[in-house]
């Protein structure tokens, strides 16, 4: 059975998508971009990450899940020389979880409205 999720505390979907979708005990939550609630584009690399990955707590949150149930992510990068940067504040984001996420981080040629990155995660409850 499958449930759609979403919070107010993170952006609309810019299409036809949901922020998340709940499997049994897997999430399934949507690429996100360094947009806040309201549809504002943070401006900076640094900033867009942190968004991207409190957009992404957000929505777990709402599904009674939390970042130490994150197993995947997936980070695309317009650019890949701010993988140091991404990396640094991804690594701050994940410092107090126990098991870290497997990742792949991938450059892509151009992301929606500009974004210098997008994250995506699949989360399992035990």
């Amino acid at each position: 059975m499958k449930k759609e999720i979403f919070t107010p505390k993170a952006p609309k979907p810019l299409g036809a998508y949901s922020q998340a979708v709940l499997v049994d005990n897997m999430l399934f939550v949507s690429g996100s971009i360094g947009i806040d609630e309201d549809g504002n584009l943070k401006q900076d690399i640094i900033s867009q990450v942190k968004q991207c990955l409190l957009n992404i707590k957000n929505i777990l949150e709402e599904a009674l899940f939390s970042i130490e149930d994150i197993v995947k992510v997936n980070i695309y990068l317009t650019h890949l020389e701010n993988f140091a940067v991404v990396n640094s504040v991804y690594e701050e984001f994940f410092k107090e979880v126990s098991i870290k996420p497997a990742r792949s981080t991938v450059e892509v040629s151009s992301l929606p409205k500009g974004a210098l990155v997008e994250i995506d995660v699949i989360a399992l409850k035990s």
